[in-house]
């Protein structure tokens, strides 16, 4: 139900030829684009890192739509859409040439005296056929794909929220039984490796307050390695308000033994939608907002942060409208925006 597109590594003359390239391959870009990719960082900052220790990338889809808007007059949106374009948002690192873009985005944020925000997504079965199916071909695939990407982090600061959804999908039936054994395998060797990395810390994925109570998920949440993770994550891509997100982390972290936690904040402002089928109703909601902005300061010894996860703007599907998961939603990023409060 995810599918935000961790393409497009950091374009600039700080960045290596070789990650410059395989993010103009990945985004489809060439290079008559390098101009528009200076233009849209132009006045996107880092913020304070006592507050906000992750890095703003300043080639963002969402400062690449302030660019466009402030080029054509259109101040007024270009100033909401700028909402979205000051924050940090996690990189969701996609199968093709994942140590390059590992390499590419926690380099970029070390030279900004940051770390880099990153996801993987890319367990085999993923999805469950839903709009953001696929994943890696099989067991030694992925493996290989976190391989890289652990030799692509390197020593370098990153906090890598771990596989959305996929023992969420080991509880609620979805994925099939003969699948089972091997997913929590390849969880917990993927804490293992990424945990045995000098600077980096992981959060495995753990629902949302709207998916079903917490008994449910701390036995499978142990069988994929929690222990050995810094915490979980939860509220991935969903809209459950912080309170609830809160409530729900909290009662989990007691059958965890007081893990951790980080919540997804990143559209969240308005809570969930309650209208139309319940099945649909995580996939491009209106009348959604932006939610609390990014930050480690937040004021309960158990929430390590506030975080953008899913980068507001891109579609969860396509549903109500919208494009492909993943994709660029100029529409609905400007709605988001508008929906939160100054």
């Amino acid at each position: 139900m995810y599918g935000s597109r961790g393409v497009g590594a950091f374009v600039g003359g700080r960045t290596s030829a070789v990650v410059l390239g395989a993010a103009l391959l990945m985004t489809g870009c060439s290079s008559s684009d390098d101009k528009g990719a200076a233009d849209a960082g132009a006045g996107i900052t880092q913020q304070p890192k006592e507050s906000d220790p992750f890095w703003v990338n300043p080639d963002g889809n969402a400062a690449r739509q302030v660019a466009r808007l402030a080029e054509d007059g259109k101040k007024s949106e270009a100033d909401q859409i700028r909402k979205i374009a000051q924050q940090p948002v996690a990189e969701w690192i996609s199968p093709e040439n994942p140590e390059e873009q590992a390499r590419g985005f926690t380099e970029a944020a070390e030279e900004a005296d940051r770390t880099a925000l990153l996801v993987l997504y890319n367990i085999p079965h993923r999805d469950c056929g839903q709009y953001s199916q696929g994943g890696a071909a099989d067991g030694d695939a992925y493996r290989a794909f976190v391989d890289s990407v652990a030799k692509g982090i390197g020593d370098r600061p990153a906090t890598v929220i771990l596989e959305p959804d996929a023992v969420l999908h080991l509880v609620d039936g979805c994925t099939p039984d003969e699948f089972h054994e091997e997913r929590y395998d390849l969880l917990k060797g993927a804490i293992a490796k990424l945990k045995g990395l000098k600077n980096t810390k992981v959060y495995l994925d753990a629902g949302n307050a709207g998916w079903g109570e917490p008994d449910q998920i701390h036995e499978p949440l142990k069988w994929a390695g929690i222990d050995q993770a810094d915490g979980f994550s939860v509220n991935v891509s969903n809209y459950y308000s912080t309170e609830d997100s809160i409530a729900y982390g909290k009662q989990l972290s007691a059958k965890t033994g007081d893990k951790h936690f980080v919540i997804d904040t990143s559209r969240n402002g308005n809570g969930p939608y309650t209208e139309g089928a319940a099945d649909e109703r995580w996939c491009n909601p209106p009348g959604r907002a932006l939610g609390e902005t990014p930050t480690t300061k937040t004021s309960d010894p158990l929430v390590d942060a506030y975080l953008w996860v899913k980068r507001p703007g891109e579609s969860d599907g396509e549903c109500k409208g919208g494009p492909k998961a993943g994709e660029w939603w100029p529409e609905y990023a400007l709605e988001l925006a508008q929906g939160s409060t100054p």
